[in-house]
């Protein structure tokens, strides 16, 4: 493997995205970034095409409108599936996520299917969050455990790691979860359609500049989406493996 796309969705990251993406480029020179922005008023994208300009591994997307975190990294899957790229990393675009993690990761998709940059592996956690903010993700993600039964402690992590194969198996068309619960439901498929997800131990540090995306309803949202996922992910992951001789 020796092709790699980290894909960043933006929305009002200007103070970030520049000082980011070539802290992401000198980590490997196989890495290309791809920043899916929904027409950011405080002028994302014209850093973005700033950095195109000096570096040819820079790609934008730029969305008419914004339109959530889900339709964002399917668009950007189904590009990095076009253009051949062997890996496929998603990650924040406001410095939440380190660059440093990046070989790591990179290395352990060499081996496994997916990988989970996770605050709640051993090893794992955050930094510059409230009590109030530690006690509902630690408690949203006991709930997604209980209700999804997967091998893995971080069901909400945005930091993951794919390999092609995994994003081809995954019918990207029907995904129509956002926010947390999108990031739960790549997950659940890939586990359900039998592909290894590893943890990989992070430290998660709140944003450096500008404001959070997190909203209530995108937390409701995770809630109720979970039931909807068990109840209809493993009876259509059985009838794809099935299609391609896995079952």
């Amino acid at each position: 493997m020796n092709s790699t796309l980290v894909i960043i969705p933006t929305y009002n990251e200007r103070q970030n995205i520049g000082r980011l993406i070539p802290l992401i480029l000198e980590k490997d020179e196989t890495i290309e970034v791809l920043v899916v922005d929904d027409s950011s008023p405080d002028g994302t994208a014209d850093v973005v095409k700033a950095l195109q300009k000096r570096d040819g591994r820079v790609r934008l997307i730029e969305r008419p409108r914004k339109d959530g975190l889900g339709k964002a990294y399917v668009h950007a899957f189904k590009h990095a599936l076009s253009c051949g790229f062997e890996r496929i990393i998603s990650m924040d675009g406001d410095f939440s996520h380190d660059p440093m993690y990046l070989g790591r990761m990179m290395t352990l998709l060499d081996a496994h299917d997916v990988i989970i940059g996770s605050r709640y592996a051993m090893g794992g956690g955050t930094e510059n969050w409230s009590i109030w903010r530690r006690i509902l993700s630690r408690a949203g993600n006991m709930y997604a455990g209980m209700v999804l039964s997967m091998p893995i402690s971080d069901y909400s992590a945005g930091f993951v790691g794919y390999r092609a194969e995994v994003l081809k198996a995954i019918p990207l068309d029907q995904i129509r979860s956002e926010g947390y619960s999108f990031l739960m439901e790549m997950k659940f498929w890939s586990a359900c359609l039998g592909f290894n997800l590893v943890e990989m131990p992070i430290v998660f540090t709140e944003r450096r500049q500008g404001r959070s995306k997190i909203s209530r309803a995108i937390l409701f949202e995770a809630i109720w989406v979970v039931w909807r996922l068990r109840l209809k992910v493993p009876a259509q992951a059985a009838m794809i493996r099935r299609g391609h001789g896995k079952g």
